[in-house]
């Protein structure tokens, strides 16, 4: 065999060695699954979705919203801190969520609400003041992001007084608010905290203790939905390092009937698509199933991306309505029984509200 002939049988096993790994990769294996959803147009296809409006904590934005007006948006949800709730120990004060439950209810539309324990701002946290004593063990740590910057405070979900004060909170809440309300949600699993931030956490205990909360929760509302965002774990990234802290959450939900929701609805994103998009996909599941599309979604990114300025975004020029391409996803690929739809301008607006009025 001359040299040149074995050059390019060595160059050709080469490519097709680079080609198979990148066909056969199984970080890569939904890459390309959004593409048969392309051809998605507005207005939204009639289905079981149960569509929502999120606010975050700008709860004062529901009144006279076009959602209102729109049949086929159920309703509002939003974020409510701890320290909202539970000013004072032992003081529970739910009268902002039955101002917004009534208001909501006198025009029809229902109320979804999100528990906020987790922070992305260094400068608030949503824990009472109680809390944050030595009893506590300070109550929450600082969250930092993957360059070691601060980035907001996470409560300590591991801590258990911390679990406990948690408890009889949605203990109150749901007696309340049980069979009211159209569901609530925990805040999602992802937090940037480490044996190095914080001495007791340790990520098999982090897991366990969301399923201890979880439990909790569904106790406290048999006759609402209930939802554990679950979108990353500490300490794994899916495919390859699998320590089925993840797999363990969406396993338990299916067990004791939480639902499972998670925000960033990114259909072109590795991350994403190899975690929670992944988990909904691949298993079937009796529990409702949620995904949300969050600040940047609608032109495909996140509050976390670091050329994303969501503060400055006036409306991309020139943009595609990818509205249609994530419901479809959604509602296809994932299957999910409910769709919360940030309120991000002009794209709710302009993109949104369009596609879900008939």
């Amino acid at each position: 065999m001359s040299r040149k002939t074995s050059s390019i049988l060595l160059f050709g096993c080469l490519v097709f060695i680079k080609t198979f790994g990148q066909n056969h990769n199984p970080a890569n294996r939904y890459l390309d699954a959004y593409q048969q959803y392309l051809d998605a147009k507005c207005p939204l296809k009639e289905d079981s979705i149960k569509h929502f409006i999120y606010f975050s904590r700008d709860r004062a934005l529901i009144h006279n919203h076009p959602l209102l007006k729109t049949q086929r948006i159920v309703g509002a949800q939003i974020m409510y801190a701890w320290r909202q709730l539970e000013p004072e120990r032992g003081a529970y004060d739910f009268s902002i969520i039955e101002e917004d439950y009534n208001y909501l209810s006198s025009h029809g539309k229902k109320l979804f609400i999100q528990f906020q324990d987790v922070t992305f701002n260094p400068k608030y946290k949503a824990i009472p003041d109680y809390l944050l004593t030595e009893e506590f063990d300070g109550g929450c740590v600082q969250s930092v992001d993957d360059n070691g910057v601060s980035d907001g405070w996470v409560a300590k979900r591991w801590n258990p007084k911390v679990q406990q004060r948690f408890a009889l909170l949605m203990q109150e809440l749901g007696k309340a608010f049980d069979g009211r309300i159209e569901g609530i949600n925990l805040q999602e699993s992802a937090v940037g905290v480490n044996r190095d931030s914080d001495p007791t956490f340790t990520p098999k205990r982090y897991a366990e203790c969301l399923k201890e909360n979880m439990n909790v929760l569904r106790k406290a509302f048999p006759n609402s939905t209930t939802m554990q965002y679950a979108n990353f774990m500490p300490d794994e990234w899916l495919p390859w390092d699998d320590k089925g802290y993840l797999r363990s959450i969406y396993q338990y939900a299916q067990e004791t009937g939480v639902g499972l929701g998670a925000p960033d609805l990114m259909v072109r994103r590795k991350g994403q698509l190899n975690h929670a998009l992944a988990m909904m996909h691949e298993n079937k599941y009796d529990v409702p199933l949620g995904i949300a599309v969050q600040d940047g979604n609608y032109i495909g990114k996140t509050g976390a991306d670091q050329d994303y300025k969501e503060q400055e975004d006036k409306g991309a020029k020139g943009r595609d309505n990818i509205v249609p391409l994530l419901h479809a996803f959604a509602k296809d690929f994932l299957r999910v029984d409910y769709m919360f739809w940030v309120h991000q301008e002009p794209y709710l607006s302009e993109d949104v509200i369009p596609c879900l009025r008939r």
